[in-house]
């Protein structure tokens, strides 16, 4: 059978158990919109009944690895710690399909734009919120991110980005994560606290009816973890999609360690190592989504994570570090983009 037929009826079938699950959440007859995506599997749906109620349908088909059980657990964790996360209105695990309580579009992101001086005050929400999920106990079970499996997650920035750029693969990759899993050995002089790992304002909605931190009402929680209170800080702070001001960066830095840790020293070397290491995750999870699944639009945002890597660096902790990072990996330069830009015309990447 031809790929393109397989594709199409696969896409029927899908459709089909959408719209089971919807006949069966009282949804059958709502009309249904797309709404933009991440860079995950999932997709997203806005319905609209004849009674102008609104929901959102996720759909995570079970064989994209969409944690859709997680979904649920972190989303009712977050709400009994007095946080805004969608409750689930009806799920089928088995086919990955959930429906959630719709936020609306007010996304922080655009808040922002339209009303910059908000700004401060939407980020001391958001970092208010990063407290309260520390101070809060994490659901068991989760995995937590230790020094060795966060150097591990650099390792895209080598295959994906330089091999992008450079078309060969660095021989001195796995001594490099060897050096990064010495420098985030940092990270394990604190108690983990849960983190949602992909925290920042693309993923928060503003609810203006809600009181305190529960305005902010949270997205995009599935893939939580165990890690040092830093990782979200620096999620939220170092955003791929935006510039924060550093001033902003810096004044929430302060607020935030002033609360968790009496070493500001210690702190501070932790945020800007877990920094260096999502920056570098970041970068090949940004190629391999132009190279591999046809996305050249991610490469808008590498000079942008390439200076947070730098700024990083930067920190008299990661002095050695960053002579042989920069030694090894090519610098986002206009000629280097191009050469990346190129590699998408001969998609699927070799590798």
């Amino acid at each position: 059978m031809e790929p393109i037929i397989e594709q199409l009826e696969d896409m029927s079938a899908r459709e089909e158990q959408i719209k089971g699950f919807l006949n069966d959440s009282s949804w059958g007859n709502a009309r249904r919109v797309p709404l933009a995506g991440d860079a995950s599997n999932r997709r997203y749906e806005r319905l609209t009944n004849a009674l102008d109620e609104s929901a959102i349908l996720m759909d995570a088909p079970p064989e994209s690895n969409a944690s859709n059980k997680a979904f649920v657990r972190i989303a009712s964790h977050l709400r009994e710690i007095g946080l805004s996360a969608p409750i689930v209105l009806n799920a089928d695990q088995k086919k990955g399909l959930i429906l959630l309580e719709d936020f609306g579009d007010n996304l922080l992101t655009e808040i922002i734009q339209s009303q910059p001086k908000n700004e401060v005050m939407l980020y001391e929400s958001a970092t208010d919120i990063l407290l309260q999920i520390g101070r809060n106990a994490a659901p068991n079970g989760l995995e937590h991110l230790t020094p060795a499996l966060l150097s591990e997650m650099i390792l895209p920035a080598f295959e994906w980005f330089a091999f992008g750029i450079l078309g060969r693969l660095d021989d001195n990759k796995d001594a490099i994560v060897s050096s990064f899993q010495r420098a985030l050995q940092i990270t394990t002089n604190v108690t983990p606290v849960l983190s949602l790992r992909d925290y920042h304002a693309q993923n928060m909605i503003w609810l203006p009816d809600r009181t305190g931190i529960a305005r902010v009402g949270l997205l995009d929680f599935q893939d939580a973890v165990l890690c040092h209170p830093a990782y979200d800080l620096v999620s939220l702070l170092q955003d791929a999609r935006r510039d924060v001001p550093i001033a902003v960066e810096k004044a929430m830095l302060t607020k935030f360690q002033s609360h968790v840790s009496e070493n500001e020293a210690e702190f501070e070397a932790a945020y800007y190592a877990l920094g260096a290491q999502r920056s570098l995750r970041i970068l090949g999870i940004f190629a391999r989504l132009s190279l591999q699944a046809g996305r050249p639009e991610y490469i808008d945002f590498i000079p942008r994570v390439w200076n947070y890597l730098d700024r990083c660096l930067q920190h008299q902790s990661l002095t050695g570090l960053r002579e042989t990072l920069l030694k090894n990996l090519p610098e986002p330069s206009t000629e280097n983009l191009r050469n990346l830009r190129e590699q998408c015309a001969k998609y699927p990447n070799p590798l």
